[in-house]
């Protein structure tokens, strides 16, 4: 079916109400299909009414959501497929804009809640496409999928303006892939050789090429197997890129399926990314031959294939001298492409563009929460032109203050860039952005953190050979480790009370860089033989957990009962949590005095842990100490909370004494077995 929409004028908050650039009303919204809902597959025509108009950006986006399955259904929205958005040219030809792998959205998880339904945006610039994307167009919006639930909606995002250079032309090449490792077929067949010429105007060309591989032979490819292309240019080849993607600290967790797992250029729930590489010495009437050449691999029974689409674009001299654009908010913001990052510290991470031929060596900003007194910063480095780089600002008094007094709600951040080395820049429509973000919460200073490690090894190998992948760390907001636990076992609790040493931010971070399986992935419970989940906790003296933005924590804190194929403690590679701490805050620590507690101290005998429950601790600096039989001093620890655990899991079995002590001496306040 086709249906034709026009352009409507309208002032919005870019990237769903999270980023918003300058100059609204210069924005035009084009909505290419409607709610498309894929139960099996789905492929819409659209035929758009472009206006001829310059634009400095050019946004695709790509909103992937969930929908009622039908009655009796399996596998609702979970499992992974491609879903791409598709240009078609006046000669006939296909451009592929944009390329997406679904989630495994498994329902009632906390990144999928059902209801209510979910949704997920992904944001694709197809600036270089301009040319294409004026008068009468056709636009393709497909989603290919097996199971049920999903549904996509697509929009352009045109922003007025000069862009940075003007796309010239544009030149498909390849629009399909094929199957590797045929003896008989091999997949350059489906790249050969092609002759092109560079069309009047061109000073630069880059081949942009949209791959991904797909299915799986008995050695893994293409999913899960890591192989490489050459770029050939005029016979020789001009590079060498592998193909191959990181998954385990991807936005969009947890998922249920292998969603950590990195594969061939994509990962569960993202976009794949584009390559583009720069064609050197393609300039206006060069003639060259181009082609591409995969490693040489062949398999008993090829079953992988890669997905592939290729272009050259063309273009233009730079439009501008001297200019630079901000591109992104990473934080503060609620972005979903931001998720793991926020909400953050006081300290705002940007990143700017040079769009202009200049190279940059100073950058003057103003920024601050909206309606607050503004700060002003001036970065100084080397930004050569087209480059991008991140920067972290100094720290912002107002997130600070917000933070402090626990301000619930979403508010506006706002950056500008004031000049660029020394002088105003060329550009200004592109020098200011906003965010919408949360703030991070405020902890008390003094918490208990629980950690029963996961029997997986730091080597990344094996099973229950120490130490253990899991480690965590609390930084302050200079980056310098104030606490930390690591050189962990497989399999073993451990109980951390930890004070705080002065207000302001703090970021806990827990990484299990190995396996990249945080302390418990379900799909381990079902094809590891001996695996052994492990959990995190991080509490109030209260006992009370803090919540952690997110993480789901587990329900249960027995061994036998931790692999119940959920969500808990799924983080991938690592978590990061930001928290504010002020010592007006600190409510865990009783009057003074030095009268000994009443105690209960369970279980008896105990076996991995030993519980001791205290009521009316008053002494200053009060501590336990445990004392085996031959009076060695096994544990010791300062009494911080009124529910203790003590890790008994390394005792010899045996009969141990508690010791209560204070500056006035020590009184046994109890005895326990330990047994095995």
């Amino acid at each position: 079916m086709k249906h034709i929409q026009y352009a409507l004028l309208f002032s919005l908050l870019f990237f769903c109400s999270t980023i918003s650039f300058a100059s609204p009303g210069d924005t035009t919204v084009i909505t290419t299909s409607p709610v498309l809902n894929a139960d099996h597959s789905a492929s819409y025509d659209t035929l758009l009414v472009l206006p001829t108009t310059t634009y400095r950006k050019i946004f695709l986006i790509y909103t992937l959501n969930s929908h009622a399955c039908p009655a009796g259904s399996t596998y609702c929205h979970q499992w992974d497929y491609i879903g791409n958005v598709t240009l078609k040219t006046p000669h006939g030809d296909t451009i592929e804009l944009d390329r997406i792998i679904t989630p495994f959205a498994t329902s009632g998880w906390s990144r999928f809640p059902n209801p209510p339904a979910w949704s997920e945006q992904y944001i694709f610039d197809v600036t270089d496409f301009a040319p294409f994307l004026q008068d009468t167009v056709t636009i393709n919006s497909a989603l290919g999928v097996g199971s049920p639930g999903y549904g996509i909606f697509t929009q352009f995002m045109f922003i007025e303006g000069t862009p940075d250079r003007n796309t010239v032309g544009i030149t498909p090449l390849y629009s399909h892939g094929g199957t590797y490792g045929s003896a008989t077929n091999p997949i350059d067949n489906n790249f050969p050789a092609l002759s092109e010429t560079a069309p009047a105007g061109t000073a630069s060309a880059a081949f942009r090429f949209i791959l991904s591989g797909h299915g799986s032979d008995t050695l893994g490819c293409c999913e899960f197997a890591e192989h490489y292309y050459n770029l050939y240019l005029n016979g020789d080849s001009i590079l060498q890129q592998y193909v191959w993607r990181d998954c385990g600290l991807g936005e969009l967790y947890p998922q249920g399926g292998t969603w950590l797992s990195n594969r061939s250029n994509w990962c569960p729930g993202q976009s794949v990314i584009p390559y583009y590489d720069a064609l050197p010495g393609v300039t206006a009437g060069t003639s060259y031959n181009i082609n591409v050449g995969f490693e040489p691999y062949i398999v008993r029974s090829p079953s992988g294939n890669y997905d592939a689409s290729a272009s050259v674009v063309y273009y233009g001299p730079m439009n501008k001298a001297l200019d630079v654009s901000i591109d992104d908010i990473i934080a503060p913001s609620t972005s979903q492409q931001h998720f793991r990052e926020n909400p953050s510290n006081n300290l705002p991470i940007v990143q700017i563009h040079n769009s202009g031929s200049t190279a940059i060596s100073a950058v003057s900003f103003q920024y601050g929460v909206v309606d607050s007194v503004m700060q002003s910063y001036e970065w100084n480095g080397t930004l050569a032109p087209l480059a991008d780089t991140i920067i972290y600002l100094p720290a912002s008094s107002s997130l600070a203050y917000m933070s402090s007094t626990s301000r619930s709600g979403t508010f506006p951040f706002i950056i500008a860039v004031t000049g660029v080395n020394g002088t105003p820049d060329d550009d200004q429509t592109n020098d200011t952005m906003r965010s919408q973000f949360i703030v991070a919460p405020k902890w008390p200073d003094t918490v208990a953190i629980r950690m029963y490690t996961s029997n997986l090894s730091a080597d990344g190998a094996d099973l229950s050979s120490n130490p253990a992948d899991a480690n965590w760390y609390i930084m302050n907001v200079n980056g310098d480790t104030v606490f930390s636990r690591t050189n962990t076992n497989c399999s073993t609790l451990y109980v951390d009370t930890v004070v705080l040493p002065a207000d302001g931010y703090y970021k806990f971070y827990v990484s299990s860089p190995a396996w990249c399986a945080g302390l418990h992935w379900w799909f381990y419970d079902d094809v590891v033989t001996g695996y052994a989940a492990g959990y995190l906790m991080v509490k109030k003296l209260s006992g009370t957990n803090l919540p952690m933005h997110g993480y789901t924590y587990s329900t249960t804190t027995t061994p036998a009962d931790l692999m119940d194929f959920g969500e808990h403690d799924d983080y991938g590679c690592g978590y990061s949590q930001y928290f504010y701490v002020s010592s007006a805050a600190n409510t865990g620590v009783k009057p003074i005095n030095n009268a000994p507690p009443t105690v209960s101290i369970y279980p008896n005998p105990a076996n991995q842990e030993i519980n001791i429950d205290f009521d009316n601790v008053t002494a200053t600096g009060a501590s336990i100490s445990v004392i085996n039989v031959l009076g060695q001093r096994v544990y010791s620890t300062a009494i911080n909370t009124d529910n203790m655990v003590v890790n008994s899991s390394s005792f010899a079995p045996g009969l141990y004494t508690v010791l209560f002590n204070t500056a006035n001496g020590s009184t046994n306040i109890g005895k326990i077995v330990v047994a095995h």
